[in-house]
């Protein structure tokens, strides 16, 4: 008969399952913080159904409902990528959290790929909630999915970087401030709302080239247009998503 062996034998978990088991902390951390919700679920789901029934806007031809819902996915995925994620991040950075997480078994790389498939998730639930919501007040979408997919995932690599780079580097409640102004000017000058036809034309050159017109815009070429893969505004979120997270590699810090 075999003597059983209880000697502690401590050691760190699996790194996908320390990954899995942060990124749903993170998940449940965001669904529970009321500004998150407000943020990523309220307002965007208030905002579609809201200018889709009143004739509030003029979307210069079609349904008001064909317009906004793009320009609507496109909001969800930066206030979740990087107003939420800025203030958040910026928080655990002022109290310490980052700097105690990062000095765990699952490491700083593992902390940032926990954060990115936690905004992922929220990211996930948000496209469901928005396009139920559209499809129930008329929306038809069509087009490619996997181009959206794309359009999805470069822009959320895009506003994460900038998120990160903006919490990595100022304090907290330079953070808060600036991620909450960004987020209201991107509301209105970034074509979720009003089209950026409606801007002067002086300033459309520089607003096309925002990360959040180039995912709604992308997002309508796609969805209602039926295009297949809108090279322009690809080619823009991914020159940010370079130039953002390239930043944060080199300036974020932890404490």
């Amino acid at each position: 008969m075999t003597a059983l062996d209880f000697t502690p034998a401590p050691g760190a978990a699996p790194f996908p399952r320390m990954v899995l088991a942060q990124a749903g902390a993170e998940i449940r951390a965001m669904l529970r913080n009321g500004e998150q919700l407000l943020l990523t679920m309220i307002i965007p789901v208030l905002l579609l159904t809201g200018f889709s029934l009143a004739p509030l806007i003029d979307v210069g031809g079609g349904r008001r409902v064909d317009f906004l819902a793009p320009g609507v996915l496109a909001l969800a995925v930066m206030s979740t990528a990087f107003t939420g994620q800025a203030i958040a991040t910026g928080f655990e950075r002022r109290y310490g959290v980052l700097k105690r997480l990062g000095a765990t078994p699952l490491s700083k790389a593992g902390l940032m790929l926990a954060k990115t498939g936690a905004v992922v998730a929220v990211e996930a639930i948000q496209a469901v909630v928005i396009v139920a919501v559209g499809l129930a007040l008329g929306w038809r979408p069509h087009g490619s999915f996997l181009s959206a997919v794309l359009l999805i995932v470069l822009g959320t690599a895009a506003f994460s970087g900038l998120g990160l780079l903006m919490a990595g580097t100022l304090r907290a409640e330079a953070t808060l401030a600036g991620a909450n102004l960004v987020y209201l000017v991107l509301l209105g000058a970034g074509g979720v709302i009003f089209p950026l036809s409606k801007f002067p034309e002086g300033m459309r050159p520089v607003l096309e080239v925002l990360p959040i017109s180039a995912l709604t815009g992308g997002l309508r070429a796609v969805l209602v247009e039926g295009a297949a893969l809108p090279l322009g505004p690809l080619a823009v979120l991914a020159a940010w998503a370079v130039l953002s997270l390239g930043l944060v590699s080199r300036v974020f810090r932890w404490e």
